[in-house]
C-alpha cells in the first residue's frame, strides 16, 4: 500500500467519522485510529483571597484575565496546531454559524493536523455569538475559534 492510499483512507475516515480501521492482506497489515478532540475553554481558576495575599499573578496572566472580562462569553479554543475547517467539505453546510445553539457534544469544526481530520466539539452549551476564524485558515494551539454565550 502506498502512502497516497493511506492518506486517502485517513481523509475518508475524517469525513465519515470512522474512529478505527484495520486492513489485513497477505502483503500488509495496517491499523488506523483517530480520536475525537473536545475543546474545553480555558478559564482562569478563582483565587482565594488568602492565597492572593501570598501569591500574586504574573503580569501576563493578569492581562489575560482582564482580556476575558472585556468580552462576555466563553471561548472554544483550538486544542492543536492545524488548519480550521467550518464545513465537512467544499460546498457542504457549515457546522455552526453565529446565532446557532450548541450542546456540549455538538461538532463545531474540523481541524486538520498532519492530514488527519479532527472533529472539535463545543464542550459547552449555549449560543454561538461569533465565529472568529475563517474556513481554511491556519490556527495555533489556544487560538480562539468561537465565542459562546450560555443559554
Amino acid at each position: 500500500m502506498e502512502l497516497k492510499q493511506i492518506k486517502e483512507l485517513m481523509a475518508a475516515m475524517g469525513r465519515s467519522g470512522t474512529k478505527r480501521l484495520a486492513l489485513k492482506t497477505s502483503e500488509y497489515e495496517i491499523e488506523l485510529e483517530r480520536e475525537t478532540v473536545c475543546a474545553f475553554p480555558l478559564e482562569p481558576m478563582p483565587i482565594h483571597p488568602e492565597m492572593h495575599k501570598r501569591h500574586t499573578l504574573p503580569k501576563a496572566e493578569t492581562a489575560l484575565h482582564h482580556e476575558r472580562e472585556e468580552v462576555a462569553g466563553t471561548y472554544i479554543t483550538s486544542p492543536m496546531v492545524g488548519t480550521f475547517y467550518n464545513a465537512s467539505g467544499p460546498g457542504e453546510a457549515l457546522f455552526v454559524r453565529a446565532g446557532d445553539k450548541v450542546e456540549k457534544n455538538t461538532v463545531v469544526c474540523i481541524i486538520e493536523a498532519m492530514k488527519v481530520m479532527n472533529e472539535i466539539k463545543a464542550g459547552v452549551s449555549g449560543m454561538v455569538e461569533e465565529v472568529m476564524v475563517e474556513g481554511g485558515s491556519p490556527v495555533e494551539f489556544g487560538s480562539k475559534l468561537f465565542r459562546i454565550t450560555p443559554n
